[in-house]
């Protein structure tokens, strides 16, 4: 997924920005034409010439005294911060310059300057900088769909309503706070509320069962572009069971998840899990299964990115019951913000089976990726 470079710390975004590797190039490297073609010189040879004067040759950036201006810099070795984003990212921002993805023009365009051959170059260099390979690259955030959950530990603040079609009226909505914790962990609260239409014509509003759940990558690999995660949710039994927003008793959701990169920006996406109430009289066990496949494409080279999807969502209580139920989710993520931190994403899940019991959906989301700065900013 094409995301923006994320700071080492919310509110500091900008700042990195301004200190990518194209910052402090040196004139040798911009004003020389060669006869033919050369060879690309080395990441480092490129980093000593172009970067380490404001970066410093370890990486962990000079004082403000020596470059100049009060724009902090930051840290190459902070594996926190480096880790995070795709290599497409900062290489957008070093080439075309800050207003790309919505900072400041202070940070400048070099595309004239280092091809993008060059500044990739420079990145594989800089990539070594974090000697820490329990973080998952930022390569292997996937987009996000409307139910399956993600792989990769993330930062975010999602936002999803769902409308009702067809038969008896009903608006839910539930709010996901996302927080990762360490290399590979993550943490998250999700809270839902909504309006429901009763047989009698009349409306009723309430919260639903609210969700703690804890997530970890348990592998990741951007040379096979796979990242899998073992993840646990509990889900309490706030929600009205009469009303039809709770189950009425707390649930236990274990799942695993699977993230995998294919050619020509493609993915899948694997979801597969079951609920263990704990009162079985009011809930019975039900295994899941989801899978997603996507494809990524921006408009031109560095623009809006988007992602439209499948998603194929299956369940079954696992004593049997009335047989699987199936559904279909066509949607579309599109970033909305030019620091492609804000996106929305739309889709409409059709039941395959069991359609006289249930309701064709709208679903729509907007997903605030927090630790890319505020959500007003890089419009």
């Amino acid at each position: 997924m094409i995301r923006p470079l994320a700071p080492w710390r919310a509110g500091a975004r900008a700042a990195a920005l301004h200190a990518l590797p194209a910052l402090c190039l040196a004139g040798p490297l911009g004003g020389q034409e060669a006869a033919g073609p050369q060879p690309i010189p080395g990441g480092e040879a490129l980093y000593r010439a172009a970067c380490a004067a404001c970066h410093g040759a370890d990486g962990t950036g000079t004082t403000q005294a020596l470059v100049g201006f009060d724009v902090p810099l930051p840290d190459f070795t902070d594996c926190s911060f480096a880790s995070r984003e795709p290599d497409a990212d900062w290489i957008a921002v070093a080439h075309q310059g800050g207003p790309v993805r919505g900072f400041s023009r202070l940070m400048p365009a070099f595309g004239d300057a280092l091809t993008v051959d060059e500044l990739q170059s420079v990145m594989d260099y800089i990539r070594t900088f974090c000697g820490d390979d329990d973080w998952p690259r930022g390569e292997l955030n996937l987009p996000r769909a409307q139910v399956t959950e993600k792989a990769y530990p993330e930062d975010e603040l999602v936002f999803t309503t769902v409308f009702a079609v067809e038969g008896a009226g009903a608006w839910m909505n539930e709010f996901v706070y996302e927080k990762r914790f360490g290399a590979r962990n993550q943490w998250e609260v999700a809270v839902p509320f909504g309006v429901r239409e009763r047989a009698t014509g009349e409306w009723t509003g309430g919260m639903g069962d609210i969700a703690l759940g804890v997530k970890r990558a348990l592998l990741h690999s951007l040379g096979s572009g796979t990242i899998f995660s073992a993840a646990g949710e509990i889900i309490l039994p706030t929600g009205d069971e009469d009303d039809g927003f709770g189950a009425g008793t707390a649930i236990f959701e274990p799942f695993v998840a699977l993230g995998q990169l294919l050619p020509a920006d493609a993915f899948v996406q694997l979801q597969a899990g079951a609920e263990f109430p704990f009162d079985r009289e009011r809930a019975e066990d039900e295994g899941f299964w989801r899978a997603v496949i996507g494809w990524t494409w921006t408009e031109g080279r560095w623009g809006r990115a988007w992602s439209p999807m499948l998603e194929l969502l299956g369940a079954r209580e696992l004593s049997g019951g009335p047989g699987a139920q199936w559904d279909v989710l066509p949607q579309v993520q599109v970033t909305l913000s030019r620091r492609q931190h804000v996106m929305a994403n739309i889709g409409v899940r059709v039941p395959l089976k069991q359609r006289d019991a249930r309701q064709t959906e709208l679903w729509i989301y907007l997903l605030w990726d927090w630790f890319d700065g505020g959500f007003f900013e890089g419009w």
